[in-house]
Formats: structure tokens, sequence, C-alpha cells
């Protein structure tokens, strides 16, 4: 999806080049990894009060950093991880976020383990993504009825910085909902992915 798309493409990635390649590549695919789910939960999470630009551009560091976002490793972390996760300038340094990534690599174990996190996610939405079919930015939600009933499952789980807001912006992420305005060309690509 080059410049070619440039008038069409869905005006919240507006002309930066990491944002429009994460626009054209990423966001509205459907995530099945429960590892990759996590870290794109755990990511949405530090976004909250920041522009996900910021995220996006400090991704590299936060995967560094996060050792993969593995979530078998961080939920074994603790004070020492904590302090060294504060003292990184390449992330979001925020002790509250941080200590809430550790909490939520033990919440996601219990579900793994249980029925996997892919799984727990997926089906509440049926196991595949609702195509939304908005045609102007102004439509899309900025949360759902099934973000809020997700979001009180995950806290219900022990998760946390996993508000509705972040929750809808989360399934859009990771295609549980295509919310790709319908003059995008990557409404289609990505309802037949």
């Amino acid at each position: 999806m080059g410049g070619s798309i440039m008038g069409e493409r869905c005006g919240w990635c507006g002309d930066d080049p990491l944002y429009v390649a994460y626009h054209d590549t990423e966001w509205g695919v459907p995530e099945w990894d429960s590892r990759a789910l996590y870290e794109k939960l755990i990511l949405d999470g530090f976004q909250a009060g920041l522009a996900w630009i910021t995220i996006l551009r400090k991704r590299d560091a936060f995967r560094a950093a996060f050792e993969g976002f593995h979530p078998e490793r961080i939920a074994r972390w603790g004070q020492a991880d904590i302090a060294r996760l504060m003292g990184d300038a390449g992330i979001v340094r925020s002790r509250a976020k941080i200590a809430a990534a550790i909490g939520n690599a033990q919440a996601w174990e219990r579900i793994e383990a249980r029925e996997g996190f892919s799984a727990f996610l997926w089906d509440r939405v049926g196991g595949a993504p609702i195509r939304n079919r908005f045609t102007a930015q102004a439509e899309v939600p900025a949360a759902t009825d099934l973000s809020r009933r997700i979001s009180r499952d995950l806290k219900a789980e022990g998760f946390k910085f996993c508000g509705p807001v972040i929750v809808y912006a989360f399934m859009q992420a990771v295609g549980m909902v295509n919310d790709h305005l319908v003059t995008c060309p990557c409404h289609e690509r990505v309802a037949a992915a």
C-alpha cells in the first residue's frame, strides 16, 4: 500500500511515515498469537494519556527493555526490574504502568493455562473480527458496550490499565474490530485477512 492511497487511507495516521506504515501493515490485521496480544495490550496501557505515535516511536526500546514481551518471564520480575525500567529513558517511565505490566503477565499466565489468552479474547467477538462500516472518523466510537465488557472481564482476572477506551483501541489494533473506514483500501484487505 504505497502513496497511491494517500488521500483515501484513514486520516488519523496523518503523513508520518512510521504511522502510515503502521496503519497500512499492522493496524486492524487480526492477531491470534497470545504473546503478541499481551504485548499490544501492555503497549496500549502505556499509551494512556499519550499519543499512540509516542509509543510507536518507542516500541523497539520497549521490546528491548521488556525482553520481547514474553509474559512468562515478566511474571517473575520484581522490584529490581521495576527500578531497571524506571531508569530506561527509551520507554515511558511510569512505575504504576510497569508494575501493571508485571501483574498483567501473571494474570496472562493464569488465563493462558486455563484456556489460552487468545481464545479468552477472541471468544468475546465470536472468534471472528467485527467488521464495522464507518464512512467518517467521527462515527468511530472511543469505547463500546463490548469493550466495556472485555475491560470488566480483564479486570476481574487481575489486569490493570485496561479501561474500556484502552480495550477498544486494542481491539482495533489487533483486528478484533475492523475500523478502517470503508473508503480506506485497507478496509477490504483487512477484511480478507
